[in-house]
């Protein structure tokens, strides 16, 4: 039988188009830059440029007030060639198997640039958790991480916090996938709480890195700390403890927002008061030590160092004209479009990318898998100096390349990344 050919309008379907999405576009077109810097054979873009697995999940959960509702989850793994697979899991409306393909694959440059023995993994549940109660967030934890149990493991795929989850949910994670094993597995998940096995260093790691990076860098261009102004889009795990951070080393923080609004204090926000005033209220706006401005015009106030640790693609096209800083530290995960890079770039506003800026979290949740599979555990002023030394050392190596391309440090960043996962798959081969 002879197969007629497709007529002339009909739909073309790309090689990974089910990734589809704005971030995915964004990751590969990083990807695909890095490849030409590096001039990378077409077998290693073929292997690297995709996910190697993903599963889609439907389930019921039943909420309070007695019905069921449906709910979709995803898990993503990117690459399998250089160990087992790390990454957050996230509740959000937004969360799609697009968003999840990207910010696997950041995770995995992210850890190859640490050197740690993961490739890079996300996922989450499309949901609006700000509206679910405790008890339904709970079920829906518990339900997730039951159906994700063919594809996970402490040697297969450890989850960790991300978007509004955080040590609870890893708690009800790990208690599920225990229980369904038999006996207790720690080192199933990390970020959990200390009693669980987890430690203390997780919860603030991430924005404790963007801070030693942020001084590494700032020391090399030879700009003093203490005499920079810093804004800090976003007022949550990451951009407050980096807020914070600052603060305590005596910079000023000019300027800071959450998901509700913004406050500019050119003279510096007393950071003790605006967490007061944000735990009491649940948000920074109002508070009397600033003028108030939009959660999107902070990114425009005037400072030496921008912060953005809030969601993707808050610097575009649109905006990028009218930033007012001198250098852009990355604590989102893609908070830069490539569009807004470029622009930045003429305006020589360096940027420090987000696989080095924001790897703290992943960095010390190595630690805590490590600690976990030997229950044994290492003190928090060793966790931390640990982290500082990584990610001081991430960031020598990426400075050297930058410097040695003659490239952006995010190009030299994944330029290092992808190299070293590169070069495993092509030692591994292609089985069978």
């Amino acid at each position: 039988m002879t197969v007629p050919p497709p007529a002339a309008d009909a739909p073309h379907v790309l090689e990974g188009s089910e990734w589809g999405s704005e971030l995915y576009r964004l990751a590969t077109a990083q990807f695909e830059r890095t490849a030409d810097v590096l001039a990378l054979d077409a077998e290693s873009r073929t292997r690297l440029l995709e996910p190697r697995r993903s599963l889609t999940v439907n389930f019921p959960v039943r909420m309070d007030d007695g019905s069921v509702r449906s709910f979709t989850g995803y898990r993503v793994q990117h690459t399998l060639t250089m160990g087992p697979t790390k990454g957050g899991m996230r509740y959000a409306p937004e969360v799609s198997l697009g968003e999840c393909a990207a910010l696997a694959m950041w995770m995995t440059w992210k850890c190859a640039l640490l050197g740690l023995p993961y490739g890079g993994a996300k996922g989450g549940v499309r949901c609006e958790p700000r509206e679910m109660s405790v008890g339904e967030i709970e079920r829906l934890t518990r339900r997730y991480a039951a159906e994700l149990i063919p594809i996970i493991g402490p040697d297969r795929d450890i989850p960790a916090p991300d978007m509004a989850t955080g040590a609870r949910e890893m708690a009800w994670f790990m208690d599920t996938y225990s229980q369904q094993v038999g006996h207790s597995v720690p080192e199933i998940v990390t970020g959990k709480p200390p009693a669980l096995g987890g430690t203390d260093v997780r919860q603030p790691a991430t924005g404790l890195g963007v801070v030693y990076v942020a001084e590494g860098v700032l020391e090399r261009l030879g700009w003093p700390v203490r005499e920079q102004s810093f804004v800090v889009q976003g007022f949550g795990n990451v951009g407050r403890v980096a807020a914070r951070e600052l603060y305590d080393i005596g910079a000023r923080v000019v300027g800071i927002s959450d998901a509700d609004g913004g406050l500019h204090a050119p003279d510096g926000l007393d950071l003790p008061a605006l967490e007061a005033w944000a735990d009491e209220r649940g948000t920074v706006v109002g508070f009397p030590g600033g003028t108030p401005v939009s959660r999107t015009a902070v990114l425009e106030v005037p400072c030496d160092v921008l912060i953005p640790a809030a969601t993707e693609q808050q610097l575009t096209a649109e905006n990028a004209d009218r930033l007012q800083c001198r250098l852009v530290v990355e604590a989102a995960n893609g908070p830069t479009t490539p569009e807004a890079e470029a622009m930045l770039a003429a305006r020589e506003i360096l940027v420090v990318p987000d696989v080095l800026a924001n790897a703290g979290g992943v960095c010390v949740s190595y630690f805590e898998w490590v600690q976990d599979i030997q229950r044994y555990s290492w003190d928090v002023i060793e966790q931390q100096e640990r982290l500082k030394r990584q990610l001081r050392a991430a960031l020598a190596e990426v400075w050297a390349v930058a410097e040695r391309l003659d490239v952006p440090w995010r190009t030299a960043a994944l330029s290092v990344a992808v190299s070293r996962v590169a070069e495993a798959a092509r030692l591994r081969g292609i089985y069978p």
